[in-house]
This record gives C-alpha cells, structure tokens and sequence, in this order.
C-alpha cells in the first residue's frame, strides 16, 4: 500500500502540542531576564523611558525565538 507525499511528510498532531511547550520552556527564562531588567531601570530610578524603549525588543525576540522553536524552522537545515 503505497502513501502519498503529502502524507509522508505531514509531522504528527501530538508534536504540535509539545514543540509548543518546548518552545514555552526555552525562551522563558531569556523573557523573565529581559523584563526584570526592565524592573530593576525602573525601580533604580532612571527615566521611564529607557525601561520602556527596551521592552519592545525584548518582547521582540522573545516571540522570534518562540515561533523558531514551536514550528521546527531548525530542524529542517541539514
């Protein structure tokens, strides 16, 4: 019985759920630091705004990584 490409090459839907957790687990500690750096600006009593202009790229890369690491873009390279 032969299996067509696509059927092949579609991963399984269990994957999905735990590349999601996994990618969760990797990147939440590089957010925890980038925010609590953040914290500890504002709470040393710098201006607000420097706090503020760091959180985007925090947040930034933050989701990058999670979308990396969630869909496998890595795994495909050989």
């Amino acid at each position: 019985m032969a299996t067509s490409a696509s059927e092949r090459d579609t991963p399984p839907q269990e994957s999905s759920n735990r590349n999601r957790k996994r990618a969760a687990l990797a990147v939440l500690p590089f957010l925890v630091i980038g925010v609590g750096n953040v914290l500890i600006i504002l709470m040393m009593g710098m201006e607000k705004l420097w706090g503020f202009a760091l959180l985007p790229p925090v947040l930034f890369c933050s989701v990058l990584a999670w979308i990396v690491f969630s869909t496998d873009f890595l795994d495909d390279r050989t």
